[in-house]
Order: C-alpha cells, then sequence, then structure tokens
C-alpha cells in the first residue's frame, strides 16, 4: 500500500515562510515526477511547483522567485519552501507523486495541509 504524507502547514503572518515536506512510503517505483498542488478557497486545484526526475523544476507564475521546490525521487521526498508569503497563497497544499514505467503511469496524492496566510 501507498502512501503520501504531508507536514509543515500552518499559520503565518504576510511575508513570512514555511516548508512543506512530503514523505511516500509502500511499494511506489519509477518516480518521475514530484510536486506540490494548492487548491484555495473556492477556486479550482493548481499546479504550484514540480520537479522532474531530472531535477528540472516547474513554478506556477505567481510563486517564482518565492518558492523553491526540493526533491528525491529515490528517497520518495519532496520539499516547498514558501517565502514572502501573501493571503492569496491560502490553500490546501497537496503533494503530488507520478510514476512511469512500461506497465504505465500512476499519480499519487496527500492528504493535503492547511495553509494560512493572515495577520
Amino acid at each position: 500500500q501507498v502512501q503520501v504524507v504531508e507536514s509543515g502547514g500552518g499559520l503565518v503572518q504576510p511575508g513570512g515562510s514555511l516548508r512543506l515536506s512530503c514523505a511516500a512510503s509502500g511499494r511506489i517505483f519509477s518516480i518521475n515526477l514530484m510536486g506540490w498542488y494548492r487548491q484555495g478557497p473556492g477556486k479550482e486545484r493548481e499546479l504550484v511547483a514540480a520537479i522532474a526526475r531530472d531535477g528540472t523544476t516547474n513554478y506556477v507564475d505567481s510563486v517564482t522567485d518565492r518558492f523553491t521546490i526540493s526533491g528525491d525521487s529515490a528517497k520518495k521526498t519532496v520539499s516547498l519552501h514558501m517565502n514572502s508569503l501573501k493571503p492569496e497563497d491560502t490553500a490546501v497544499y497537496y503533494c503530488m507523486i507520478r510514476t512511469s514505467s512500461r506497465w504505465g503511469t500512476e499519480t499519487y496524492w496527500g492528504q493535503g495541509t492547511q495553509v494560512t496566510v493572515s495577520s
């Protein structure tokens, strides 16, 4: 059974920082992409940042230069360092891990962690 567990959410003031962590366990192999999505109140889930197995990263424009994603596919861990947080960053953040092999593609999700940016 595969488990994906996030940690590190919480309440922070505007301009503050948070670090989200995610770890996967169980029978999960051939990770080719890890990332973070978020879903704010009344909004659709959106991709925030992703990191491929070769280290290539991708960010949504609204977090560029503020957020940094890092990951280790061998250790099945991915983190998101968030700086200069804004109220509009308030959302539930979900970890995503995707595998790809000759048997197909699988996507695994964490349960989500709440990030609230407010004074």
